[in-house]
Formats: C-alpha cells, structure tokens, sequence
C-alpha cells in the first residue's frame, strides 16, 4: 500500500555532534524491535521508496557486525555498515554507522556514528528515540546537509507499516 511521508519524525540538534530523532509507531514495542532488527523485515522499510535494498545483513549480537545495500532505479549503489555494541532486546540498541560513499580523504573514523536507539511503549505504541552522535560537527552537519532527513521521514513511515503487519 503506497504512502506519502507524514513527517512524524521530529528531527533536533541538541549538541554540535549529534542529531535526536523521535518518532511515535502506532504499533506495539516487540513489532517495532522485529522490523528494526530482522533482515527480511529492514529489506521492506530501508529503501525509504528510492530504490531496491539488495544486501541486508545482520548478525544482531554484541560485536557483531550489520551492512545494508540499496540499489536506486538510476542504478546508484548506497551503503552502509556497521556493528552492534549494546543490545537490549525490545529496549535499546547501540551501533555504529559507516556511509561506504565517504568522500576523499574523510576517514572512517570522522565518518562514523555511534547510534543509539530506545524502544518505549505506552499504551500499545512505540516511540523510538534515536540518537546519532558525529565525530564532530562538520560531519553531523554533512549528515543533515545530505538530505538524510526525507529519506529518514519515509523510511520510518514504512518501517511503521511493517510492524503494524505484524500484528
């Protein structure tokens, strides 16, 4: 079922490095945590409707390392990679992020994120709060610069569909 982007993902700068996101999900915490971590289910949202997701790997444990691909109808390739350094089942989920299209000369450190997502229902819905902090703020202000907000704003619209099928 097609959607059009209800822009419910509120977007804030709280610090100089870091961009909070939040987002309410009509849908239960444990369905919302299924979409965000099950590859099958990720494939469904990631693409934000610009592409095809070609690669969705996961091997959700501490240490363990994720990657995902998307595939544009222009046949651009973007990337991203990471791995798990917290995990809290239906509750938290701390990673680190790496766009795989980083410019020449920006470092993977100074190009990566740490990522923290929080899980919290009330009443049958979810709100997920997820912290992105930058190595510093030229990077934060790349990530905002590089038009990631649209992108994110429909990726969650569908991530939000996801896991209200899965009642």
């Amino acid at each position: 079922m097609p959607t059009t982007s209800s822009k419910t993902a509120k977007l804030t700068l709280p610090t100089d490095e870091q961009i909070l996101i939040t987002r309410e999900f009509a849908a239960p915490r444990q369905l919302v945590w299924q979409a965000w971590t099950e590859p099958e289910l990720v494939k469904r949202w990631w693409h934000a409707k610009r592409g095809e997701v070609t690669v969705c790997e996961i091997d959700l444990r501490v240490g363990g390392r994720w990657r995902y691909v998307m595939v544009t109808p222009d046949g651009f390739e973007v990337g991203f990679h990471g791995a798990y350094r917290e995990i809290v089942p239906d509750v938290r989920l701390v990673t680190t992020e790496t766009y795989e299209g980083l410019p020449e000369g920006v470092s993977e450190e100074e190009g990566s994120t740490v990522n923290t997502a929080t899980f919290a229902e009330l009443d049958g819905r979810t709100t997920v709060t997820l912290l992105i902090q930058a190595a510093n703020k030229t990077s934060r202000d790349a990530i905002i610069e590089s038009g990631m907000e649209d992108g994110l704003q429909d990726a969650l619209d569908l991530a939000e569909e996801v896991a209200a099928s899965l009642r």
